[in-house]
Order: structure tokens, then C-alpha cells, then sequence
């Protein structure tokens, strides 16, 4: 898209307004309203955003340990460049235009959707196509911003009671606010081409159409803002943390990937027994082989690992299977057109653009080392054996550790980068560890 183009694009939708904005390293959206002139202007040579969104967590509060972004930087701008292919309007905020941009020069190191970018050029180095769709579990709540706030986040009342997973009954009682989620984001090119409630009081799974992989991931995080954004404007509120509540399995953000050459299958081969190609066992054998090494930029949080306990839906090993819903990657021989892996160890609390960039790396070296995966698990695999040999890091610090140790995270996504994450991830422990829980008073308080 041409500046003319963009022009032509906000006079015939008769835009007023200009959101734009970038996506941190936590995948929250940060952006700000801009004038005509100056959206313009940004399209053109990009613009400045403060460096402190690279400089903070989730909660505002200044990275004591990050070298990219500090007080020894003076929080300078850094420079963002918009890609106007993701120009898009927002239904519910009238005569508004969006877009989407990347970090570049000194901060693109670090910058997750330039990340992912290289990541996607490297495919194309190999002559692949990357295709990618992702899927997400959500909690849907009867509370407000501030009501969940003075409950402390305890005794919040679910949107819907029960467990009522494909529930027919639910969507259809309340089919309103499914349709309006469906239009709102069909406006907004993140088109669902699956919505369902799954097992659990309030709790939804949308599933994005599929597309070329870096607009699938912005699809996916503009998906999970607006989402939120929608439901707090009906007065209620969404989740997307991986775990909320110990009485129900954790909320996954799976995630389908396959390669093309020419626009054909690279994953799919009608000759073999199980219709995979040379190529996908190359790609999942990667995708297994350094998993462990890559988890904190899928499962970012403290929270991320307590989805992962056995028998709650998530995987705990490295592992894959045909068909197989128990392991970490399952691969889908769904003929030329579908045949994919699905990277099941995701949460829906990840970073669309990191988790996505570490699924098709790993999936890459497996080609590029030409790896052979271990035959494919059938049956449980939360079997103790395949957790003993395959177990992934059980925690946060554990799994930071593991990553910035790891010279193939390094050569996969550069020095700056794993220095820059593994501080941030360092430091989302530290925050944890001075927090006294529930948990350890009950356990603590009286009997100890």
C-alpha cells in the first residue's frame, strides 16, 4: 500500500481518528491516537516511540537488568516504522483507522514482531512459504475492571455456570455476544472460523483463520486486545491467563503451522503410510529436539507453568504424536491442503510473535540439520517414562536458565535478543519471588 493509497483509504471510510501502535514484549498493545498529518508523516519515515515499552513489564514497572532500554538510555525515542498492510478499522470506535508497526535500528534486535519477521525470511532463504493459524481458550467473567480489583481476582462469578463444553445451549441463549465478537472481528480481518464454549463456567475457544504467517500473529494479538476490549464494553471481563483457577484445566494458545513451496505442500506426502513428508518429520523433529531450550518465549509467565501439570490438557515433555492430543506437538495429515503441526505446549497468555517465531525456528534447524524424530507417541503421553527422558523445565527461572544457556537460541534468534528476554524473564521471577501467596499462608501460618 501506497501513502496515496492510505489517503485514498481514509477519505472513503471517512476516518477521523488514527490509532497506532506497537506490541511489547509481553504482547500487550501499546499505541496512542495521532492526527491526519501526523499518521501520515509516520507512514512515510516512521515515527518515535519512547524505548521505556521496551524497558518495562506487564505492569509498568523499569527492568533493573535490561541494557536495551533504561535510565542509562534516558528512555530516547526509538524509531517505528508502520506496515501498512495492517491498516484496518475498529467497529465499535466510529470513523477510526488502525495500524500496526515494528521497532527497527538499535531496538529491532528485540523487537518481537521484527523478530518473527526474520525469522519468516529465513523460511524464505529455504524457499518456504510459512502458513500459521492460532487458537485460543478464554474465561469470560460477570465482573469490571473494578470489581474484579476489590474482589482481590477471589470469588469472581463466570459469565455462564457449569461445565458446558460445545454447549449449543450456551451459545445459542446468548448468541448475541457471540455474533457481535464474530462481526467485530470479521471487520477487522481476524475472521473466526470456529467459536465454541469449552469445559469450564464462561469459558470460550476461538480458532483465527489461517494465513501467512506474520499476519496470522498479528491477527492473533489484535484477536486477543480487541477481545478484551469488546467484552469490558458489555461490562464484562475476558482472561487470557493461562490459569486462573486450579479447579479447571489451563487455557492453551495452540498453534498450527505448515511450510509451502510454490504455493504447494512441502508438510504433505501421499506416498508415505501416514501422508508426512520427508520435510514435516524434519520440521517436527526440530520443534521436539529444542523445545526445551526456546519454552520462556512460548510459556513467558510464572503462570504459564502451572497449566502444566499432567492430565490437565497441556503438555509437560517434549514429545509428538499423529493425532495425538496428549503431546507437545501434534501433527495433523489433513491431505495437500491442511496438513500441519499443531504446537500444543503453547498457553493463551503467550506473545502471539515470539511463540510463533520460536514454533517455526526450532521447526527450521530441524530441516536445516535434517533431524529424525523418535517414533511418534501413541497413547498417554504423560506416561512417567516419556516425562523422566523428555521432562521440560517444571518452572519460569528454570526454563530462563535453560534459554540463555542455549547457543541454538542464540544462533536462531541472535545474542541480543536471548540476552535481552532472559533479563526480562529473570526479572518476571524475582517480581514473583517477593510475593507471599495464598497458598503459603495456608500452609504456613498456623502448623509450621
Amino acid at each position: 500500500m501506497s501513502i496515496e493509497t492510505l489517503e485514498a483509504f481514509l477519505d472513503e471510510h471517512a476516518i477521523k481518528h488514527h490509532k497506532i501502535g506497537v506490541f511489547d514484549i509481553d504482547g500487550i498493545f501499546r499505541g496512542k491516537y495521532v492526527d491526519r498529518a501526523k499518521l501520515l508523516s509516520a507512514a512515510a519515515k516512521g515515527f518515535g516511540f519512547c524505548d521505556v515499552v521496551l524497558g518495562w513489564d506487564s505492569n509498568d514497572q523499569l527492568y533493573d537488568n535490561a541494557a536495551v532500554s533504561g535510565w542509562h538510555t534516558g528512555y530516547r525515542d526509538a524509531t517505528v516504522l508502520l506496515d501498512l498492510a495492517t491498516l484496518r478499522t475498529i467497529p465499535f470506535e466510529p470513523h477510526t483507522a488502525l495500524l500496526v508497526g515494528s521497532f527497527t535500528g538499535d531496538y529491532a534486535a528485540v523487537c518481537p514482531r521484527t523478530l518473527l519477521s526474520r525469522v519468516l525470511e529465513r523460511a524464505a532463504s529455504l524457499g518456504f512459504e510459512v502458513k500459521a493459524a492460532l487458537e485460543y481458550e478464554f474465561f469470560v467473567f460477570d465482573e469490571t475492571p473494578d470489581s474484579a480489583r476489590a474482589k482481590g481476582y477471589r470469588g469472581l462469578r463466570p459469565f455462564t455456570p457449569g461445565m458446558f463444553g460445545y454447549s449449543v445451549l450456551r451459545s445459542t441463549v446468548h448468541h448475541e455476544i457471540y455474533h457481535e465478537l464474530l462481526d467485530t472481528m470479521n471487520a477487522m480481518d481476524c475472521a473466526i472460523e470456529g467459536l465454541h464454549t469449552e469445559t469450564g463456567p464462561g469459558v470460550l475457544e476461538a480458532a483465527i483463520r489461517v494465513d501467512d504467517a506474520l499476519r496470522a500473529a498479528d491477527k492473533a494479538a489484535l484477536f486477543k486486545t480487541f477481545c478484551k476490549a469488546l467484552f469490558q464494553r458489555r461490562g464484562l471481563m475476558a482472561t487470557f491467563m493461562a490459569k486462573w483457577s486450579s479447579a479447571y484445566p489451563g487455557q492453551s494458545g495452540h498453534i498450527h503451522v505448515s511450510l509451502h513451496r510454490g504455493g504447494q505442500s512441502a508438510f504433505h506426502d501421499p506416498a508415505t503410510a501416514d501422508g508426512l513428508s520427508t520435510t514435516m518429520r524434519h520440521f517436527i523433529a526440530g520443534q521436539v529436539r529444542y523445545m526445551p531450550e526456546v519454552l520462556p518465549m512460548v510459556c513467558a509467565t510464572i503462570n504459564a507453568y502451572r497449566r502444566m501439570v499432567p492430565g490437565m490438557w497441556a503438555p509437560t515433555a517434549a514429545s509428538w504424536g499423529i493425532e495425538n492430543r496428549t503431546t507437545a506437538v501434534r501433527a495433523i495429515p489433513a491431505g495437500a491442503s491442511g496438513t500441519r503441526t499443531e504446537y500444543r505446549i503453547g498457553p493463551a497468555d503467550a506473545n502471539p510473535y515470539l511463540a510463533l517465531a520460536a514454533a517455526i525456528a526450532t521447526g527450521l534447524r530441524g530441516i536445516e540439520e535434517q533431524l529424525e524424530p523418535e517414533p511418534p507417541i501413541v497413547g498417554n503421553a504423560y506416561s512417567a517414562t516419556l516425562q523422566q527422558a523428555h521432562a521440560l523445565p517444571g518452572n519460569l527461572a528454570a526454563a530462563t536458565e535453560r534459554f540463555r544457556g542455549s547457543q541454538a537460541a542464540r544462533a536462531m534468534f541472535g545474542d541480543v535478543f536471548v540476552d535481552h528476554f532472559a533479563a526480562t524473564r529473570e526479572w518476571e521471577d524475582r517480581e514473583y519471588r517477593k510475593h507471599v501467596s495464598d497458598w503459603d499462608l495456608a500452609r504456613y501460618f498456623e502448623i509450621i
